[in-house]
């Protein structure tokens, strides 16, 4: 990634050479779902035994919904009731919490597969951190914005 631009936040640099839009690495759909799972198999096992009912998704781009800035965009996002909101009703029937990991805003603030690698994994981390309940505050004091 750019030396000028933080892990995980939702930028998107300009290119000059093609009106603005950025260049994306090159990377198959395929080895991208590769590089989210590689990170899931990161999380250590006594934490990953703690998550509880979360489903993880890929998806090309995120769509922005009424009300939000059309302009907006996302690394990930995380949908659900994190494990600290959760009261002894939550379990009866709930759906499970939902990570969306977008392919293509990654791959455009991307150089290389090591780039690549990189955000993919702050992205899932930030992302499961939001399941445990920590604040995207904390997780830019912690370095995981």
């Amino acid at each position: 990634m750019p030396a000028s631009l933080p892990p995980g936040l939702p930028i998107v640099p300009d290119n000059p050479d093609n009106g603005g839009d950025p260049d994306p690495f090159p990377m198959s759909e395929s080895d991208f779902e590769a590089a989210v799972t590689d990170a899931l198999d990161r999380i250590p096992p006594e934490l990953a035994k703690t998550m509880d009912n979360v489903a993880v998704f890929i998806e090309d781009d995120y769509t922005p919904q009424p009300g939000e800035d059309p302009d907006t965009v996302l690394l990930g996002l995380y949908e659900g009731v994190p494990l600290t909101e959760r009261d002894s009703w939550w379990d009866a029937g709930s759906l499970p919490d939902r990570i969306t990991i977008y392919r293509k805003p990654i791959l455009a603030i991307c150089e290389s597969l090591e780039d690549v690698i990189d955000e993919v994994t702050v992205t899932v981390v930030h992302e499961i951190a939001h399941h445990f309940g920590i604040s995207d505050d904390r997780l830019h004091e912690l370095g995981w914005g």
